[in-house]
């Protein structure tokens, strides 16, 4: 009686936990989405151990990324120049 009454309580469980498990399923986040909150841990400058936390959309950090990405290629233009001299 109690092993019957333990597989039914233990059923009810499962059964309810699978719809909350696919609609957790369904609010991930989609890697797609523009929106979508990133955090990345980076390291402080003059630290080997202190980081901090920066939280941003994904559409944020590609135009932080072009940014930089672009201030590098300008610094490298502008040193190997013969005018940069």
């Amino acid at each position: 009686m109690r092993v019957s009454l333990i597989r039914g309580l233990l059923a009810a469980l499962a059964v309810g936990a699978i719809p909350a498990m696919v609609a957790a399923e369904d609010q991930k986040p989609d890697q797609k989405d523009p929106n979508r909150i990133v955090c990345e841990k980076q390291k402080e400058l003059g630290s080997r151990v202190a980081t901090k936390k920066i939280c941003m959309t994904a559409a944020e950090w590609e135009i932080r990324r072009r940014e930089d990405r672009q201030a590098l290629e300008k610094a490298q233009v502008n040193r190997t120049s013969p005018s940069g001299m």
